[in-house]
């Protein structure tokens, strides 16, 4: 047996120069790879991957004189000591290259790339010092390849190809580093490394700042099944609560419990659905004591106990942020439970607090990946509000939002911020997540402002941040959704009309939030909320102008009130995407060319998606649009939802949309209760 070459059984691992490079079976069609510059691999760091590798997947590893494959189901592994035997595997930088393959016909679906014919080759390792190095992967680029996925972004694409990724969490700009190719593949970089990844026209290129080993997991299918592979490496979401497939009302803010209340009281006068309701920020005592300002809000209980007996649950803002003039700044401080510095002092963030006039404290956050921090802060959300009936929470502001982000002055319990900074809003999630389950809670959901890969495993939903209210923004959004949903994350939603302004007495931006309204109807969560009106100072007294259904008029209520209705309608049919959701990994709004990858047309549409497998949606997102062209994908018959006019599919159809409904059309024979 060649040297450089050893058959581990499960894997197959290549040496030479130092370096260790290894390929292992992980799941069906699937293999995670490591790679070291010196040293044995290590296990147990931070990463996206379960503990231990799915089910399904299967070695088959043969090692000739230069080279060495290892076949698991459609996908096929290749490491070439050197190139042909022409170069020695101390000149080339080919030498361990790899190459992965289609099992079924030994065609190329992506392939490292050297940097260099001399160097460096397609991995390099920079030292950082103490053993952490800046780590890149490069790989080859191929004309036409479409790239899907990589969390939540504002820069306006679907099909990411030609773009620059930075791998940091901001707010409205989510990492999840998970990209999938219409060449039939998808490869998650495993590691929560502050970095970026370059998708150039002369390749792909992979950077973590400051990081110990190469980590990433590639599996071979189309879209669908190389989502359903991920669920089952990365974990799958549990079942969506019936309860949140309906409308959730929110606004930044309502200021008291008698003004929440008076809202709710309001949609039930009405007749109008609704299933939660959001306290937002400032309605604590000090930011960092997680419980209810009693001279605003007197009798939670009794709220929460109202709203139930309405069929409504009540979602808390819930923020990882403590400010100095907080009871438990000093206990956390002393138990070393805050995210801490390299250097300088523990504040990594000044933000207004109540009894502090016009200055502004210097917060502190708690350290969501140390299991210590994570119990401290989920006793004292459990006696602030889960105990009063509270199972709904609202984590905002956890990229975390710090200023300014120097992340490499950061040190969390999980390692240095450069090397694991991205994994926080994961690990807040779970101190929701696992709280609920020890207090023995089935249903579980949060709505988070960032994320990262795996989180859907502790029921976190994501929303698209502080957005513009214009329809460039809903544009936008469109595609940021689908990009999520080909990101692992099932649970997304956007605020409904933008969140920075809107006037609800401007005809114009009505027709802005009766388009988005239309849209979010189809979403995987219907929620309105936003700061409408000027900006203000930031500040615990500040709120926006009125954001319910009936703040916008009588036409627009009309149109908004039946989209409620029409939402409540679809509820079966949203549970039962969601039911697929968590049992596959395939999510419920998703790009048409997830249903129909053999249509070429379907992967160009860009402002159009399916809820489901039958319904076809197409938002309006042009001011004084009352019309739009919609494809139709080949291999199904489309009935237009309002009018009942057949159409085959592979054709572009003009479509009347009216203000009061956006284009609909349903798939085959299904039938839906839209009208």
């Amino acid at each position: 047996m060649p040297m450089h070459f050893r058959d581990l059984g499960d894997a197959l691992e290549w040496r030479a120069r130092g370096e260790t490079l290894r390929v292992e079976v992980w799941g069906q069609d699937a293999v995670r790879v490591r790679a070291t510059p010196g040293g044995p691999l290590l296990d147990g760091l931070p990463g996206a991957l379960l503990g231990t590798a799915p089910d399904g997947g299967a070695a088959e590893i043969k090692i000739a004189e230069h080279h060495a494959t290892l076949v698991n189901g459609r996908l096929t592994v290749r490491i070439d000591a050197d190139t042909e035997g022409k170069l020695t595997p101390e000149l080339g930088a080919s030498a361990g290259r790899l190459t992965f393959l289609s099992t079924e016909d030994g065609t190329e679906i992506l392939a490292e790339q050297p940097a260099h014919f001399w160097w460096p080759g397609p991995r390099l390792a920079t030292a950082t010092g103490n053993g952490h190095h800046r780590l890149e992967q490069r790989f080859r680029a191929y004309q036409g390849e479409r790239l899907y996925g990589l969390g939540q972004h504002t820069h306006g694409m679907l099909n990411q190809k030609g773009a620059v990724i930075d791998l940091v969490q901001r707010n409205a700009e989510v990492t999840i580093p998970l990209v999938i190719s219409d060449r039939g593949y998808g490869l998650l970089w495993n590691s929560p490394a502050i970095g970026r990844v370059e998708l150039a026209e002369t390749g792909t290129r992979w950077v973590s700042d400051s990081a110990r080993q190469i980590d990433y997991w590639i599996t071979a299918g189309q879209p669908a099944e190389v989502l359903s592979r991920y669920a089952d490496a990365t974990g799958h979401s549990p079942e969506l609560p019936e309860w949140a497939s309906g409308f959730w009302q929110c606004k930044l803010r309502y200021r008291t419990q008698d003004e929440l209340m008076e809202v709710a009281r309001e949609y039930r006068r009405r007749g109008l659905p609704l299933s939660v309701i959001v306290c937002d920020f400032f309605h604590w005592t000090h930011l960092g004591e997680w419980k209810f300002d009693p001279a605003e809000w007197p009798d939670p209980a009794a709220m929460v106990r109202e709203l139930d007996e309405m069929g409504v649950k009540l979602m808390v803002s819930v923020w990882p942020s403590v400010s100095p003039a907080s009871e438990n700044y000093h206990p956390m401080l002393d138990q070393g439970l805050f995210i801490g510095t390299e250097f300088g002092p523990m504040a990594h963030a000044d933000w207004p607090d109540k009894g502090l006039g016009a200055y502004s404290a210097q917060v502190a956050f708690y350290d969501a990946t140390n299991p210590e921090a994570r119990e401290y802060v989920w006793q004292r959300i459990r006696r602030g509000y889960h105990e009063l009936g509270v199972k709904v929470f609202w984590l905002d502001a956890g990229e975390p939002e710090l200023k300014p982000g120097h992340q490499y002055n950061l040190r969390y319990h999980a390692g240095p911020g450069l090397e694991v900074g991205n994994l926080y809003p994961r690990e807040n999630a779970r101190t929701v997540h696992d709280g609920l389950r020890a207090a023995g809670e089935s249903e579980i959901i949060s709505l988070n402002r960032s994320t990262w890969a795996g989180a859907q495993r502790y029921g976190a939903a994501l929303w698209s941040g502080d957005i513009a209210t214009d329809f460039a923004s809903l544009r936008t959004q469109i595609k940021a959704g689908l990009n999520v949903m080909m990101s692992g994350i099932p649970w997304w939603t956007t605020d409904i009309g933008g969140f920075h302004g809107g006037d609800p007495d401007d005809p114009a931006y009505r027709e802005v939030l009766v388009r988005w309204f239309q849209y979010g109807t189809f979403c995987p969560l219907f929620r309105l909320h936003g700061f409408r009106g000027d900006e203000q100072v930031l500040e615990p007294a500040m709120t926006g102008l009125a954001n319910e259904v009936w703040s916008y008029g009588e036409e627009a209520y009309e149109i908004l009130a039946g989209h409620l209705r029409l939402r409540e309608r679809l509820r079966p049919y949203v549970m039962q995407q969601m039911r697929t959701t968590s049992d596959t990994g395939v999510p419920p709004m998703r790009p048409v060319f997830l249903e129909f990858p053999g249509d070429l047309g379907a992967w160009d549409v860009e402002d159009a998606f399916l809820l489901g497998a039958d319904l076809l949606v197409a938002p309006i997102t042009e001011a004084g649009a009352r019309e739009r062209d919609v494809y139709l994908p080949v291999g199904a018959r489309w009935t237009d939802a309002w009018t009942g006019e057949e159409h085959e599919g592979g054709r572009t159809v003009t479509v009347a949309a009216p203000i009061e409904r956006i284009p609909l059309f349903l798939r085959d024979d299904a039938r839906l209760p839209l009208r």
